[in-house]
């Protein structure tokens, strides 16, 4: 006899009058699809609510939006032969690059950011005469409710000068390894113009597989840790939305849609990418694993799998232009819409 691969889970008494349970396998034909167990009702009506849920959030503007990227993504596909043909003709950059050189500028960043944030904190312990006023502020904003963006507008601060150095540091390495220089690194001024109009289109392309990714990662979410679960906004979303002062708000624009995207870019598809692509010969596997990399340096993994997808095309939109500034514009419109997205809620 067959046996489908449902399993009940039984209570019964056994001799000594304690509690206990048995599982007993029912046979395929005596199992009622219209009269499911009380189990696979409740994990139907989950799936229900949650793509009731999901579906909610869908504008008449996301549609559109979608529609057009399904059409630009099958067009690309019918064009490389379903991606096969995507990478024939693209050449690594000529660099001369040591496996070390593109861990330094993350390194100096991490170490500045550290200790800007120490000096910071040690600062406001050692000279009570700044630190007092600023803890009374502080108490004062949190006994009327409000957040005390003065600490967040210097940490934001710390993160973009942070970064500023990282960017300088990394171009001199660029100029100094690879062949015709900055030029040579993809960052060649002339073509910035058509490097925006194909960031658009390749944003276009992959943001319904962003989507699809982000919704897949609520669904088993969901399924898996229950209908609480929900992704978690980036921390400059959280801010952004917390603090309505102007200057906060300005320089969280700035940091995450200008100098963010260009040192994550110049560092891991200039640096990380240009390096492994010279090391394995093969494209997409220094994408993967670059795109890896970029991945886990986010700390929140609910958002691994929409980055990686994300930063794929970004990765390919580098090794088949040759220019840096086509992935920098697809990050900076990514973050510049998450923004504006935040904003209008």
């Amino acid at each position: 006899m067959q046996y489908s691969a449902k399993w009940e889970l039984r209570r019964y008494q056994c001799n000594t009058r304690k509690p206990g349970f048995q599982v007993r396998r029912i046979p395929y034909g005596n199992y009622n699809k219209a009269n499911p167990p009380a189990a696979d009702k409740y994990a139907l009506m989950n799936t229900f609510e949650t793509i009731k849920e999901l579906s909610s959030y869908i504008t008449i503007a996301d549609v559109v939006i979608l529609l057009g990227g399904i059409l630009l993504f099958g067009i690309w596909l019918l064009r490389t032969s379903l991606g096969r043909n995507a990478l024939v003709g693209s050449v690594p950059r000529r660099n001369n690059m040591p496996g070390y050189v593109p861990f330094v500028p993350l390194l100096i960043w991490i170490a500045v950011v550290l200790t800007a944030v120490t000096i910071k904190e040690e600062v406001l312990v050692n000279l009570p005469s700044l630190a007092d006023p600023l803890r009374l502020q502080s108490e004062a904003r949190a006994s009327r409710g409000g957040p005390d963006w003065q600490g967040a507008f210097l940490d934001n601060v710390i993160l973009c000068v942070g970064a500023i150095l990282a960017i300088a540091v990394t171009l001199f390495l660029a100029n100094a390894h690879f062949a015709q220089r900055l030029r040579g690194f993809g960052l060649n001024p002339g073509t910035i113009h058509k490097d925006f109009i194909a960031a658009v289109v390749n944003l276009l392309s992959v943001w319904p597989l962003v989507m699809v990714m982000i919704v897949l990662t609520i669904f088993f979410g969901k399924f898996i840790w229950g209908q609480d679960f929900d992704l978690q906004q980036h921390e400059e979303l959280k801010l952004v939305t917390q603090y309505a002062q102007l200057p906060v708000r300005v320089l969280i624009v700035v940091t995450a849609v200008v100098v963010v995207p260009a040192f994550e870019e110049m560092l891991f598809r200039g640096l990380f990418q240009s390096w492994l692509r010279s090391l394995l010969a093969r494209p997409w596997l220094a994408i993967l694993i670059c795109s890896g990399m970029f991945v886990v340096i986010h700390a929140d993994a609910g958002h691994w799998p929409a980055l990686l997808v994300l930063s794929m095309s970004m990765g390919y939109a580098y090794e088949k232009s040759g220019s840096l500034f086509r992935p920098i514009f697809i990050h900076s419109l990514f973050n510049a819409t998450s923004i504006i997205a935040v904003l209008n809620q």
